[in-house]
């Protein structure tokens, strides 16, 4: 009897994403070598590229508020003990800052070593000035009406949970969530149980949904790139070169030496056996450039790749979303330099420390979507008496810096969710060995959820009957 060949596996998902990206940049650095300016390839940009990116973007987007609402309140009620939701909150903030000075410090040195800024062509400053004067302006404004004060963490407590939602509000979002999550381990189990059983049901259709979103991931990857790079080719970056050569070097210390070191010092994990499990979260962060975006396959990595239980990925990875942006904190510090050493304003070591205190503070409190940390950057410079106007100098590498950054601060998520969970005495064992296909490590993945709200419930019946 004749064997039946086992269907042939296509190519894998995010090798095809890396594909379009390729694709997509070297489809669009050729055209705008070709055609630069010409009407044709702005409607070709506008009317092809950027919707085909910014369809998949939305169906990314859209998905955030009830994959953060359900997972988080998940993991909070999962985690029960309100002492032990304490100790990994309080690990989960503390490395975050840990890291996230690390990523600054770094990058202020590098800034002060290379002074990118010394050297640039006084004409070049002037066109981009120029060129981006309006947009500049106007994102000055917007930095000096947010302002920083108590005010600022006042409206972490949202009036509106509704409202946040409906703005993207993601700071009062998830302390609305943390409070439900605590009020349900408050709750007896009949009362409790069905809310947990909805919130599961959620998260597993988000995560179906997610499924469809990233089919298109190789076309709408290929969109935004060749979008980008058919709008400004290699001009613009030529004439930034040194400042975006800085920017660049320092977060590839961080993403591949840093973090990596970390992850094998803290949690015995091989620096390259990290980086290979992390690869399809970096993919999709560089091309959405949103950590929000990426929220989805940052959880599922953190999961199935390294085995983090669903409790603490839960909990972790939401918070990391909004709050931890290492890559964030790099080149806002480095930024900051430049911009002081291309006006000729001299920081002392003093303003140095108070660049890095203000980095990691905007960088928890920056927007987890493309662009998200510009306002508080302008905020920033202000502060050291550096005009707010000259982050017009930037805006035009900002695209390919954003893309870039995003990488480090999910992968920095993934770290922080790893190192809690050992922490916290956990075994980690990743779904993705040998013996599991990507069908039983999705079952896993559901059933650490299931496994984890019975245990809950079990314990919360057993304290009822104390």
């Amino acid at each position: 009897m004749t064997e039946t060949p086992a269907p042939r596996k296509g190519m894998a998902l995010h090798t095809k994403i890396l594909l379009g990206l390729l694709l997509g940049a070297v489809a669009g650095v050729t055209a705008n070598t070709l055609w630069g300016d010409a009407p044709q390839l702005a409607w070709v940009i506008d009317n092809v590229a950027n919707p085909v990116g910014q369809v998949f973007l939305r169906m990314l987007f859209m998905v955030v508020i009830p994959l953060v609402f359900s997972t988080l309140a998940l993991g909070v009620a999962t985690l029960g003990d309100l002492r032990r939701l304490g100790r990994v909150g309080g690990k989960t903030l503390g490395f975050f800052v840990f890291t996230t000075g690390i990523a600054v410090t770094l990058g202020l040195i590098l800034a002060n070593v290379v002074q990118p800024g010394v050297g640039l062509d006084p004409a070049v400053r002037a066109g981009l000035l120029a060129t981006y004067a309006d947009q500049a302006a106007a994102t000055t404004e917007a930095a000096l009406g947010t302002g920083f004060g108590i005010d600022t963490f006042v409206s972490i407590v949202p009036r509106n949970v509704v409202d946040s939602m409906a703005r993207g509000d993601m700071l009062g979002l998830i302390f609305f969530t943390l409070m439900f999550g605590v009020a349900l381990t408050r709750l007896p189990a009949p009362v409790a149980d069905p809310v947990i059983r909805l919130l599961e049901g959620i998260a597993r259709a988000v995560i179906e949904i997610i499924g469809f979103a990233m089919k298109l991931a190789p076309y709408g990857v290929a969109g935004l790139i060749f979008a980008v790079t058919a709008r400004f080719g290699f001009d613009l970056l030529r004439s930034l070169s040194a400042y975006v050569a800085m920017v660049l070097l320092g977060l590839a210390i961080h993403q591949f030496l840093i973090l990596p070191g970390l992850a094998k010092g803290l949690a015995g994990i091989n620096p390259v056996t990290f980086i290979r499990r992390c690869k399809y979260a970096m993919i999709t962060a560089f091309s959405t450039s949103s950590s929000n975006a990426t929220l989805p396959t940052t959880l599922r990595t953190s999961v199935e790749e390294f085995g983090v239980p669903r409790e603490i990925a839960g909990f972790v990875v939401p918070l990391g979303a909004t709050m931890n942006m290492n890559g964030t904190a790099l080149f806002e510090g480095m930024t900051v330099l430049f911009l002081a050493q291309v006006f000729g304003i001299e920081l002392s070591l003093g303003m140095q420390l108070i660049v890095i205190a203000m980095s990691i503070i905007t960088a928890i409190g920056a927007a987890g979507v493309p662009g998200g940390s510009i306002p508080l950057l302008v905020m920033v410079l202000i502060m050291v008496g550096v005009p707010g106007e000259a982050i017009a100098l930037v805006l035009g590498v900002d695209r390919i810096l954003d893309m870039s950054r995003t990488v480090p601060n999910i992968t920095g998520d993934i770290l922080t969710a790893i190192v809690v969970a050992r922490s916290e005495g956990f075994e980690l064992v990743p779904a993705t060995s040998p013996d599991f296909s990507s069908e039983a490590a999705a079952e896993v993945f559901e059933h650490d959820t299931a496994t984890s709200v019975a245990d809950l419930l079990a314990s919360r019946d057993e304290n009822d009957g104390v």
